[in-house]
């Protein structure tokens, strides 16, 4: 451990150096304290926790590494999602507290705890963050009572993240509804200190001047998207919006119908004698702003691969209704239950393939990367389970056998809980923007026949790229033709509470 941690101090950068000392300070001189790394993807936020986790736990003290999202989490030594670890509630309000008892094994492991580290921190709701304060005073106040008062009990706390990316969700919620979950709106923010990452460590891969100078400028103008920074000037007409951008035409085929036969063979060139193949499969992924648009990507794709298809069908049930069994029986039938589609469920009549990709869609177990959002490529379908090969992240090639399990919904408006029992699992060659924060990826198509609808979304789907030659985005007007002008929604406001970038 310490031979890897004296590896890791002799590469960083004076940015990094000065986060990392001063983080170091404050954990030795036992100052508590909240702290924020803001940069964006490449600055080496993973490389600067990897280095404070490497220092301290040579040293014998323990880190708590996690994350907002199950993808991230795993990128860290004994990462773990902070709901998981922390058991926030999934539902949160401005009082709740998270579930540990003071006599439990994790408030014994809190109490020993030298340093927590928060990544994805900007995608979290900041009553998660206020909760954990809470509970965390709460439980090291029986180490030293004046703990009480201090911020998240006298722990040093650093959370990282970048605010070009997706903000809280919130159903249905509008611009001032986001923006008041983020943690830039919390009592906390008043007592972070703020660190600033500016220097991209990806951008030196050219192999020649040319490729170096064109990821250069590629990074720059996708920084320019996170920042609502409109490079190109739009062509003035009546009905243009406020936050409408002209893509430069290299990304847009504008020669060409944007059909989705045409969008799959440029994403997934020569499919069908590839379509085993993990290494090309795990490089390259469509990207569209809603679930509809993906059901329909993924069907049509899986339908191209050549074997059979196998489908599963969900035991559905509805619980926690008001009424008596007969009105529950009446009221929702089983066909309309199985035809109940939610975000985050998977199909009633899930179709698989032997080589199809799919995603998890819980978190099953996070020490396998085992995660929500984990790609994989299906090796076996049985009876009553399928076996997976692992795509992506650290624990590529790792097979395992994927069973039906409950799974309802966390937050409806239904009058009755849903449950269904089946594989967590959905297609996955297209997925949500949403979905692919925190994913790297080779190849990139972003499809928007319809544009996209909150902060950070553009920026996220064309940041999963590090190159300008893996990116292709397919926009379709009013009329369905082929445009390079769409919408990037950046709520600004945001920025007001952060250093000049």
């Amino acid at each position: 451990m310490k031979a890897e941690n004296a590896k890791l101090v002799e590469t960083m950068n004076e940015e990094q150096s000065h986060v990392y000392n001063a983080i170091l300070q404050s954990i030795h001189n036992k100052e508590g304290g909240l702290y924020f790394v803001y940069g964006s993807g490449g600055c080496g936020k993973t490389f600067l926790w990897r280095s404070l986790i490497s220092k301290l736990r040579s040293e014998g003290e323990i880190v708590l590494p996690v994350a907002s999202s199950g993808i991230a989490a795993t990128l860290l030594p004994g990462g773990r999602t902070a709901h998981s670890r922390f058991k926030i509630p999934i539902v949160l309000d401005e009082f709740s507290l998270c579930g540990i008892g003071s006599n439990s094994d994790i408030a014994q492991l809190i109490r020993q705890t030298k340093l927590i580290i928060w990544d994805e921190a900007p995608m979290q709701h900041r009553f998660a963050f206020e909760c954990l304060d809470r509970s965390l005073r709460d439980i090291m106040k029986a180490v030293d009572p004046l703990n009480a008062t201090k911020p998240f009990g006298g722990i040093t706390v650093v959370l990282g993240g970048d605010f070009r990316q997706i903000l809280p969700v919130i159903p249905q919620g509008d611009r001032s509804q986001i923006l008041s979950a983020c943690i830039t709106r919390s009592r906390l923010w008043n007592i972070c200190t703020i660190f600033l990452l500016k220097r991209n460590m990806r951008l030196d891969k050219g192999n020649s001047q040319q490729e170096t100078d064109d990821i250069n400028a590629f990074a720059q103008w996708v920084l320019d998207m996170g920042n609502g920074i409109q490079c190109t000037p739009v062509p003035s007409k009546p009905e243009m919006l406020e936050d409408d951008v002209l893509l430069p035409e290299q990304f847009c085929n504008l020669n060409e119908e944007n059909s989705v036969e045409n969008m799959i063979n440029t994403i997934y060139p020569d499919f069908i004698s590839n379509c085993g193949n993990s290494k090309y499969l795990s490089e390259r992924a469509i990207l569209t702003p809603t679930n509809q648009t993906v059901g329909h990507l993924n069907s049509q794709i899986v339908d191209m691969i050549p074997s059979e298809m196998f489908t599963y069908y969900s035991v559905d049930n509805a619980e926690e209704f008001g009424g008596n069994d007969a009105d529950l029986s009446s009221a929702f039938p089983i066909e309309y239950l199985n035809s109940m589609n939610l975000p985050g469920m998977p199909l009633h009549d899930l179709k698989l393939k032997v080589g199809a990709v799919v995603m998890l869609m819980r978190n099953l177990n996070q020490t396998l990367g085992l995660c929500n959002g984990t790609r994989m490529i299906v090796t076996k379908c049985l009876k009553f389970c399928v076996e997976c090969e692992v795509i992506c992240g650290s624990f590529i090639g790792t097979r395992h056998f994927i069973p039906r399990m409950e799974l309802c919904p966390s937050d409806t408006r239904m009058p009755f809980k849903l449950v269904r029992k089946q594989m967590p699992l959905q297609i996955c060659y297209a997925m949500t923007i949403n979905k692919s924060q925190g994913q790297s990826l080779q190849t990139v198509g972003l499809y928007l026949p319809k544009a996209v609808f909150t902060h950070g979304q553009f920026y996220v789907a064309i940041s999963r790229v590090t190159s300008p030659y893996g990116l292709k985005v397919f926009v379709d007007d009013d009329s369905g033709s082929s445009t390079n002008l769409t919408q990037n929604v950046v709520y600004k406001e945001v920025f007001y509470a952060l250093p000049s970038t």
